[in-house]
């Protein structure tokens, strides 16, 4: 016998209501979207700090990305979901952000630009001159709608990030980062490919359908000029 299912009081009711009319209608697009989404639920069940860390969960077991003991640096970390699940894999985890974080268990935290000097140094402080085992980022710009400027700007996040990995990586290191339809051009895909063994573009299951995001994975980082 089915259970009935009472409906909120008639005051709740009109107050969600009121609040939907002041929501612009890609906000109200947004809420529904985040209340159907399987992953925003068993994120929320599960703790983690948003539904992203299912992608770099689902990176993780295609590619074997992560090994206990290993040092990683979670470039844009904020709010914390990969860096949150790289400390459980028992990684010893950097994240940077202009934003801040809230403290997270087994994770140590920068705050600002990681293509500034000033950060670069804090970081080398952090992990003691050595270099690190994995640079990863779910860095995005905001998006314009227009396809060609967004593709430009998110390759040129890209950039940075792999200049960036460049600098920091140990041999056989690994670089993730977020990219949009159409992955990375032949002026980025050039140097990766010098650079790593492998490079491959994946959009795990947690991306959402009508999202254009992919990521590059490059893994087997080979040190030295290009």
């Amino acid at each position: 016998m089915m259970s009935k299912i009472s409906s909120p009081p008639r005051g709740r009711q009109q107050k969600q209501s009121a609040t939907n009319k002041k929501l612009s209608k890609s906000s109200r697009a947004w809420v529904q979207r985040q209340l159907n989404d399987p992953y925003v639920a068993e994120a929320q069940k599960l703790g983690y700090r948003s539904r992203a860390a299912f992608k770099i969960i689902q990176l993780d077991e295609k590619c074997g990305l992560f090994r206990p003991g290993m040092t990683v640096v979670d470039l844009g970390a904020a709010p914390g979901g990969w860096s949150q699940i790289a400390a459980a894999k028992k990684c010893k985890v950097i994240a940077m952000d202009l934003l801040e974080i809230q403290p997270l268990s087994g994770v140590e935290f920068i705050q600002g630009d990681f293509s500034e000097e000033e950060v670069q140094k804090k970081l080398l402080e952090m992990i003691g001159g050595r270099k690190v085992d994995l640079v990863m980022s779910d860095i995005a710009p905001n998006t314009t709608g227009h396809h060609d400027t967004d593709h430009m700007r998110i390759m040129a996040l890209a950039e940075e990030g792999f200049y960036f990995a460049q600098e920091v990586l140990a041999e056989g290191g690994a670089f993730v980062c977020k990219l949009f339809q159409g992955g990375a051009s032949g002026d980025l895909l050039q140097p990766l490919k010098q650079s790593f063994a492998k490079v491959r573009h994946i959009k795990p299951p947690a991306s959402r359908k009508d999202s254009s995001e992919l990521y590059l994975v490059a893994t087997g980082f080979r040190s030295g000029p290009i």
